[in-house]
């Protein structure tokens, strides 16, 4: 994006990106960092072992359910003021995580954590939309959707160290100082965003834009994204291990490399999905991905080693997830992007959680301790990732209609807004 790009309340395209990745930075790693501390907090805390998975699950369902909440307010606020509440909330829900004393305890505090830090990640991607122009908002995105893989590749190797020699709790009191210099930061730096209370005098309720078809499209194509791509992710580690027989100790290397490469990538997709559209875009990713599940999980080969399989599935997930993002924030109008973001962000996690119901089902554990059926699991991915290519190329068409028949204001351009009608 070009340097001198200035929103037009005065910060700089450049730093708000930046800032707004840092955000997205926080909030991730403040999710992927419990789940790997699981041992540790669970013999610290005398918790079963069978029960850890339940500390990911209070997040995931406080997350969604805040999601649907928020899709009915959020709009209604300066969204700089929000996103500060919403990170308080994340800061305060991760520091009880530090103190927790039990289950019980820990539950609750990731209860906290997932109901802000849901919220935060709508809001922080409404701003983006909202100051980048559509024609940068590609480049954007793959910027601020760069902070999972800077979160893979440096923040969950350096919590995980940092338990190892200052105690589980440390990881959690460590993220919250630094949600805590975030949030100071996003005060401080970030400008009133309420361009978008200026647009209407009362908000659309949100019932009516869910009835609109490019809006549930958009909402549908967010579901067959995730459920594709996490009904494999929470099985891979047993897959490479017991069926591939990949070593225990080179996991790291395998976040490692595919988080650092997929960073890259993220940037790439998001510049191509500006040069050349995101249906194009989107359908190279789709036939990458479908490749990548053939060679690597139905049709498995010695000669295919599990380190190209690995980067190659994080770097077809970018060319899925960053272009679609790209065009999902074309959809609502400015001043219901926030809620609009919030509803996607709750389809996101109820379908992931769904993703990874279905793959528990169709995988069964052999007595090597190899998983039978993730061929099966693959071919369910493809013929999931191929309809999605096709959802896009409508929400896409139905956006330009929009925006051909209804152009923007150069102020709305500016800010990223365009007027919506009932496509």
């Amino acid at each position: 994006m070009p340097p001198s790009a200035t929103h037009p309340v005065g910060i700089s395209e450049r730093r708000l990106v930046f800032l707004i990745g840092a955000v997205q930075f926080t909030n991730i790693l403040d999710f992927m960092i419990v789940m790997p501390l699981g041992p540790d907090f669970a013999l610290a805390l005398d918790i079963p072992s069978s029960q850890i998975g339940l500390v990911g699950g209070a997040y995931t369902a406080a997350a969604a359910i805040a999601g649907i909440a928020g899709a009915f307010f959020l709009d209604r606020f300066d969204r700089r003021r929000a996103l500060a509440v919403a990170l308080a909330g994340l800061v305060l829900g991760t520091l009880a995580g530090g103190f927790a004393t039990g289950l019980g305890t820990l539950l609750a505090a990731r209860v906290v954590a997932g109901a802000f830090g849901g919220p935060a990640t709508a809001l922080a991607l409404a701003i983006v939309s909202d100051a980048v122009p559509p024609d940068r908002r590609g480049r954007a995105m793959g910027a601020v959707m760069g902070a999972f893989s800077v979160a893979s590749v440096l923040g969950v190797p350096a919590g995980l160290e940092l338990a190892r020699l200052a105690g589980w709790r440390a990881p959690f009191f460590t993220v919250a100082a630094l949600g805590a210099i975030v949030a100071a930061s996003v005060v401080a730096m970030l400008p009133a965003q309420t361009a978008h209370l200026r647009r209407r005098l009362a908000p659309t309720p949100f019932r009516e834009v869910l009835r609109r078809p490019v809006v549930m499209l958009a909402l549908t194509g967010t579901a067959v994204a995730s459920i594709a791509h996490f009904a494999l992710i929470p099985n891979l580690s047993a897959y490479f291990q017991f069926n591939r027989g990949y070593p225990r100790e080179g996991l790291g290397l395998l976040y490692l490399v595919g988080g650092a490469v997929s960073f890259g990538t993220m940037r790439l997709a998001g510049w191509m999905a500006d040069r050349h559209g995101v249906p194009a875009v989107s359908a190279g990713g789709a036939l990458a991905f479908a490749a990548v599940l053939v060679w690597g999980f139905i049709y498995p080969s010695v000669w295919f080693p599990v380190l190209p399989v690995f980067v190659g599935f994080m770097v077809t997930g970018s060319f899925r997830f960053v272009p679609m993002q790209a065009l999902w924030s074309r959809v609502p109008d400015a001043s219901e992007r926030a809620r609009f973001m919030s509803a996607q962000s709750a389809m996101q996690h109820f379908a992931s959680a769904a993703g990874a119901m279905i793959g528990a089902q169709i995988l069964t554990e052999r007595a090597d301790g190899g998983l039978a059926g993730m061929d099966d699991l693959a071919w369910a991915s493809v013929a999931t990732t191929i309809v999605l290519p096709v959802l896009l190329y409508l929400v896409d068409r139905r956006v330009r209609a929009r925006e051909q028949s209804a152009p923007a204001t150069p102020a709305e351009i500016a800010a990223g807004a365009a007027p919506v009608t009932g496509a």
